[in-house]
C-alpha cells in the first residue's frame, strides 16, 4: 500500500498507516469506513460490501478495528454479512495494546426489532451492545437486558447523538461505523459523523444497487475534506474528515 496524497507516493509499513489513521485524543470520533464500485454500488453481485474487498482492503478493515473502541453496525447489515463477536485473529493486539485499547472492541448493534442472531448477542472476549428504541418489543428488550447491555436511544427511531453520547460516557469514544446504508444516511443527517474512510474499487456494475447512504436526501448536502489518499492493487483508499 503507498501514499499518493498528501505526500510524493511511498510504501506504507503498519506503524505508517497505525498513525495515519489514529483517532483524535480526548474527544469522541466517529469513522465510518465503506467500499464502494467506481459507480457507486456499495454491494456487490450477491448484495454484500464483501464481495468487493480485495486483500488490501481487508488488511485496512483489519488496522481500523484494531484502533478504535466500539464497532457500530445496522441489524440487517449483520445479518447479510454474518457478523460474530470480533475474534483476535481480526484485530492486532501489539496495536490495541499499545493505544491503551481493550483486547478486542464490541460490536454495538443497531435494531428496532431486536430480532438478533444468539451467537452475536452472547458476544464472545467483548460483550455485544444493542442499540435500540423505546417502540423495540418490551419483551425482548427484557430478555435481551439479561445477557448484553442494552441502550435505548429515541422513541421510533434510533435517536444517534443521544446513543453515542451514552456510549461515549461508557468509555467508548473511538467509533466505528462498518454500515449499512441506513445506518450510515442516519450518522450524516444527525450530523454525528466526523470521518468516512472509502475503499474505491475499480469496477462499473450499473443496476440498481445501494450506494453507502440509502435514504430521503440530506438538506443542505455534508462537505467533507479529503485527507489522504492511498492505493494498493488498483484499490484507492480515501479518508475524509467533516467540514466544521
Amino acid at each position: 500500500m503507498q501514499s499518493l496524497y498528501p505526500t510524493s507516493p511511498s510504501e506504507l509499513s503498519d506503524d505508517d498507516l497505525a498513525e495515519l489513521y489514529a483517532y483524535p485524543h480526548e474527544r469522541r470520533w466517529v469513522r465510518a469506513n465503506f467500499v464502494s464500485t467506481l459507480d457507486g454500488a456499495a454491494q456487490g453481485d450477491d448484495n454484500k460490501s464483501g464481495t468487493l474487498s480485495s486483500r488490501a482492503d481487508r488488511r485496512l478493515v483489519g488496522l481500523l478495528r484494531s484502533l478504535c473502541d466500539v464497532i457500530i453496525v445496522g441489524a440487517g447489515t449483520a445479518r447479510a454479512e454474518g457478523y460474530q463477536p470480533v475474534q483476535p485473529s481480526e484485530a492486532r493486539t501489539a496495536i490495541r495494546t499499545a493505544q491503551g485499547l481493550a483486547p478486542l472492541p464490541p460490536i454495538a448493534i443497531v435494531s428496532r426489532s431486536l430480532e438478533l442472531d444468539p451467537q452475536l448477542l452472547a458476544g464472545g472476549r467483548a460483550p455485544t451492545i444493542v442499540l435500540t428504541t423505546q417502540a423495540a418489543p418490551s419483551h425482548l428488550r427484557s430478555r435481551i437486558a439479561e445477557h448484553a447491555p442494552v441502550i435505548v436511544a429515541g422513541e421510533l427511531d434510533v435517536d444517534f447523538a443521544v446513543a453515542l453520547e451514552v456510549l461515549a460516557g461508557q468509555g467508548y469514544q473511538r467509533m466505528l461505523c462498518e454500515g449499512g446504508p441506513r445506518i450510515m444516511r442516519e450518522l450524516v443527517a444527525s450530523c454525528c459523523l466526523d470521518e468516512l474512510c472509502l475503499t474505491l474499487t475499480p469496477l462499473l456494475t450499473a443496476g440498481d444497487r445501494l450506494r453507502i447512504t440509502h435514504g430521503a436526501a440530506i438538506q443542505p448536502a455534508r462537505q467533507m475534506q479529503l485527507r489522504h489518499l492511498l492505493e494498493a492493487d488498483g484499490m484507492l483508499f480515501a479518508r475524509y474528515t467533516k467540514v466544521d
